[in-house]
């Protein structure tokens, strides 16, 4: 590289570090608000489930459904007989 270009660079380099700082600033704080706003979403639906009588209460601090049966104890089983 020819040394009289060396500062030409160097306010290039510094120019984009400065634009690459900035985007990351604001992309951050777009990914703070969208988080936020999910959060408040969530909050939001929990609210309205329920409302409806969608979720369960908990109890001990484990849903009904950690403390039923597991699933597969639950399923039915057909048999067929064949008689000869």
């Amino acid at each position: 590289m020819d040394p009289k270009h060396t500062g030409d660079v160097l306010r290039h380099l510094e120019k984009q570090d400065e634009l690459l700082m900035d985007a990351y600033r604001s992309m951050s704080h777009e990914l703070h608000k969208l988080q936020v706003e999910e959060e408040m979403l969530m909050h939001a639906f929990y609210k309205l489930m329920e409302a409806q009588g969608l979720t369960k209460k908990k109890q001990n601090g484990k849903n009904d459904s950690e403390e039923s049966e597991p699933s597969q104890s639950k399923a039915l089983a057909t048999v067929d007989s064949v008689e000869k």
